[in-house]
């Protein structure tokens, strides 16, 4: 690249100082460069046009920009509530930006961003899905999203009210994202928010949406609140509230995981929905201190290698339902989780929850049925044709053929005595392994869930794979129950209640 200076600039150079003249040289130099400044757009027009002052404006000049970190600041217009109302869909957000609602620093107000004049048709029905036919939450779609980063990392959004869209926000193959202090609701379709690493064809890519951020948001009335989906890896989901009403025409997961590995999901509250989290297939993904209630299940899970960790799950229909399927060898970890006051009559069940006829219910249930097993009962998705054939059973009999062992190697509980003051937990097991006891009480003599957490106990089974351990109980303890978690991290489910005399 060649950089030609006007003979006035070369004589006023040949006059200044030599730190102006670093100055200058430096500036000239990011000029022939191509470097440009951060740009700051204000948005201050809510009318949906190509205008000087309107969101599209500022989006299609952020998108101009080679610069990164530009900042789009959207002002309150008029009087509250404030909403931008679309008439079609905006273009893809294509640059490292910070989009803006300026009143919720101020007052704590959103400014919504509202697809309602082209979101056209009854609920879920207005969300077509990838196929023919198909609408709706449970079936594959990335169709009609409200604001979309597709291949671009470093964008910020805050302080917006994301609503009637199919798909709030579209993260899709994009990295190191922050979604924060928004509300997200209304979005009937696909999700609040979804995060997927889909190629445009259902498959999944890896490496292409990871360590995105989803912080402190109010996920209201979508159909999934939140979706990490097709190699969303290494992405931190913390503080959220997941909640629907019943304006929610399709209440199905608060988050759901479907081939997503690694992600953190850490201190979000799910309520009111069929399943308050759904992993369907994902690995290695670290759920902790979330609290789930009046959902149809709490934890509804397959999949390998995730950890459940000091988690609430009370008030819910099954506390944590753990699925059947194909890998036999897959393990779910559960430990340190209160578990209390579930069983309760709550059937919503698109695409999860617990709606066949005499579901055997608990603290945590193993062979659950749900959408991918031939005995579900609910919705699998608006126009979806289930070919029986593909539908997966569970074995009820030993040595069954053509059917999904047990899940988590049918791992049994311990079984518990009482004398003098000490709980004896029984284990019956592998010769010569390693397996963690948790301990855990509840305040009425005839729960049989996970109140309160004891502590922990390393057994060491014999060569006949027996082993044993002991706790000591305090006072004001009703009953005990306990589950066993075998060297590779499977955990079975709660053994029976023994009474404290």
């Amino acid at each position: 690249m060649h950089c030609v200076i006007d003979l006035q600039v070369y004589k006023r150079i040949l006059n200044m100082t030599p730190s102006t003249l670093r100055l200058t040289t430096l500036v000239l130099s990011l000029a022939a460069s191509g470097f440009t400044s951060a740009e700051t757009y204000i948005v201050d027009r809510y009318q949906d046009d190509n205008a000087k002052g309107s969101l599209r404006w500022a989006i299609e000049q952020s998108n101009s920009s080679a610069m990164q970190e530009n900042e789009i600041q959207i002002q309150a217009v008029g009087k509250a509530p404030y909403a931008i109302k679309l008439n079609q869909p905006l273009p893809p957000i294509k640059s490292s930006v910070k989009i803006i609602g300026t009143q919720w620093d101020k007052t704590g107000e959103f400014i919504a961003i509202d697809g309602s004049n082209y979101i056209k048709g009854e609920g879920a029905k207005a969300c077509p899905g990838a196929n023919p036919e198909q609408y709706g939450t449970n079936v594959r779609t990335m169709t009609l999203p409200g604001l979309v980063l597709q291949d671009v990392n470093g964008v910020t959004l805050k302080g917006l009210d994301i609503r009637r869209f199919c798909i709030g926000v579209l993260v899709n193959r994009s990295s190191n994202n922050l979604i924060q202090h928004n509300r997200i609701s209304n979005n009937y379709g696909g999700s609040g928010v979804m995060l997927t690493g889909d190629d445009g064809k259902g498959n999944p890519t890896s490496t292409t949406t990871n360590n995105n951020k989803v912080l402190n948001n109010l996920f209201v009335d979508n159909g999934d609140g939140l979706e990490l989906t097709r190699g969303a890896a290494f992405n931190l989901v913390a503080n959220n509230l997941f909640t629907s009403t019943k304006a929610n025409p399709e209440p199905s997961q608060g988050i759901e995981i479907l081939w997503g590995n690694d992600n953190a999901v850490v201190g979000n509250k799910f309520e009111n929905y069929s399943d308050g989290l759904q992993i369907n297939w994902g690995k290695r993904n670290y759920i902790a201190y979330n609290e789930l209630t009046n959902n149809s299940i709490g934890f509804n899970l397959t999949g390998d290698g995730n950890i459940f960790d000091s988690n609430k799950v009370h008030g819910n229909r099954l506390g944590i339902a753990i699925r059947s399927e194909k890998d036999a060898n897959a393990r779910t970890t559960l430990t340190k989780n209160l578990i209390w006051n579930n069983a309760k009559d709550i059937k919503r069940c698109e695409a999860g929850g617990s709606c066949v006829p005499n579901q055997r219910l608990g603290a945590i249930v193993f062979a659950v049925p749900a959408l991918e097993h031939a005995d579900f009962v609910g919705s699998r998705g608006g126009g979806v044709v289930i070919e029986a054939a593909k539908l997966q059973k569970t074995c009820t009999q030993p040595n069954e053929q053509g059917c999904n062992a047990i899940p988590n190697q049918n791992i049994q509980a311990p079984r518990l005595s009482y004398s003098k003051g000490q709980v004896m937990a029984q284990v019956q097991a592998q010769p010569n392994q390693r397996y963690h006891v948790e301990f855990f009480a509840n305040r009425q003599a005839n729960s049989q869930e996970a109140e309160q957490y004891l502590g922990t106990q390393v057994v060491t089974t014999n060569a006949q794979g027996k082993g044993q351990a002991t706790w000591k109980v305090a006072n004001g303890v009703a009953n005990v129950t306990a589950n066993v978690t075998d060297h590779l991290g499977a955990t079975s489910e709660l053994s029976p209640a023994v009474r404290m005399k």
